[in-house]
């Protein structure tokens, strides 16, 4: 990559935190305060996942800059708390816009691209494709049909191109450009989208919301080499699968292995829970299915997934079935599964799945040494309920063979009962690596 492509990158996204009655107003009058309300809590999550999406492609820090609500916490706990949150300034668009891009290039950065929430059509690429405009021209702008634009990029602070517009108007794209051609600016020109702001609108949201969810695979692996095929050739080759395997520094062929069959790399300090969420943070699937380097998923999970996982669902699982013949193997099984039907309580073996929003707004795995997906399906079910499915994943029966399946089994419910008890994760590992 050449050193003009590693310029400071900056994406801003304008929003609004959803108070009833203060977003979509033009759309209340057919849709009700409360619907109106929901589209854009669904459309502006939307777009942070296509944002989410960009940034695993492309090195920009992302900003989310809203009006409303009570502050950056309750935005946090709506968009999730890997991104930056700032208030927008008073005045008109504007004016606010003004304000953001001064704050940004104040800030060093050398090309920023802004953005708002109104625009399903915006995907990952147009954006990348907005910064790579701004390598070689003054501002980049992405036309709205109905007279404004959706996005706006610019390599220098130049506010006179907000002074002077009939903001909320279709004059809005037509204005703009004449200040840009009276300054003498470079513009590119992305191609035109519908901005979902009227009823006629909402046909392109009905559209994009009827397009199957892309499930991120996330696979956390140390020294993996004799397991790893299986597990991912149970996953196939679905249109709508991403498939990242996060490396905690393993030495037995793992690495060359993966790297052979062009899968997704990435490299973490030794810790399942810090693997997972390196993963995260670079998976451009709506759902995350978090899935150890020794299960093997069933066939047609990803359908199955996506016929769970609906609004009153906040996460799922599998059944769980363990690969041997052994009795003791199938009370093993019938335990695990009754407990987490019966307690919604899943373990990490049985491929945790759930929304990508959900995962960054309760803040990810918590980086404990162990009893990392315990600690999580607890918040989970503060949250909702957990769905299990009862077609089961196969999972390997290596650490019972290794250990014993009595020890194992009662190794196992002393940490759940320990931890319960406020024992230390960090004592918990020495007791689970005797």
């Amino acid at each position: 990559m050449s050193t003009k492509e590693t310029v400071k990158k900056n994406l801003i996204v304008f929003t609004r935190y959803p108070e009833i009655g203060k977003v979509k107003t033009r759309l209340i009058p057919a849709l009700g305060a409360t619907k109106a309300t929901n589209l854009h809590c669904q459309m502006s999550e939307y777009t942070l996942t296509q944002v989410r999406k960009l940034r695993s492609l492309v090195p920009i820090s992302v900003e989310v800059h809203f009006d409303g609500g009570n502050g950056q916490q309750e935005m946090q706990q709506w968009l999730g708390s890997d991104l930056i949150y700032k208030p927008q300034s008073s005045g008109d668009l504007g004016s606010r816009i003004v304000h953001s891009l001064c704050g940004a290039f104040q800030d060093g950065v050398a090309h920023v691209v802004v953005i708002g929430t109104d625009c399903p059509g915006l995907n990952p690429e147009l954006m990348k494709q907005a910064f790579h405009c701004l390598l070689s021209c003054d501002l980049v702008i992405g036309p709205a049909i109905d007279g404004g634009y959706y996005l706006i990029g610019l390599r220098e602070f130049i506010p006179e191109l907000f002074y002077g517009i009939s903001w909320g108007t279709a004059e809005v794209l037509k204005q703009t450009i004449e200040i840009a051609k009276r300054l003498e600016l470079s513009v590119v020109y992305l191609p035109s989208l519908a901005d979902v702001d009227r009823l006629e609108d909402l046909s392109v949201w009905e559209e994009i919301q009827q397009a199957p969810e892309n499930i991120s695979i996330i696979i956390p692996v140390l020294n993996e080499v004799g397991t790893i095929k299986n597990t991912l050739d149970s996953i196939g080759n679905g249109a709508n699968i991403e498939v990242i395997v996060v490396d905690g520094g393993s030495t037995d062929g793992t690495l060359e292995l993966i790297k052979s069959l062009g899968i997704t790399l990435l490299s973490a300090p030794r810790g399942r829970a810090h693997q997972m969420n390196v993963g995260a943070l670079v998976a451009s699937g709506e759902i995350l299915l978090f899935l150890h380097a020794d299960t093997l998923l069933p066939s047609g999970f990803d359908k199955m997934i996506h016929c769970v996982l609906q609004e009153s669902i906040v996460a799922g699982a599998f059944n769980l079935q363990i690969d041997g013949n052994l009795k003791s193997f199938r009370l093993i099984e019938w335990c695990v599964n009754w407990r987490s039907r019966f307690w919604q309580m899943p373990y990490g073996d049985q491929a945790i799945f759930l929304k990508a929003k959900t995962f960054h707004q309760i803040g990810g795995f918590e980086e404990l040494p162990i009893m990392e997906d315990f600690e999580l399906v607890c918040r989970l079910k503060r949250l909702g309920h957990i769905a299990i499915i009862p077609i089961p994943v196969i999972t390997s029966a290596r650490r019972w063979l290794k250990k014993g399946i009595f020890q194992t089994t009662l190794i196992n419910q002393i940490m759940i009962v320990a931890y319960l008890l406020g024992v230390s994760p960090n004592k918990l590992v020495n007791l689970y690596r005797l």
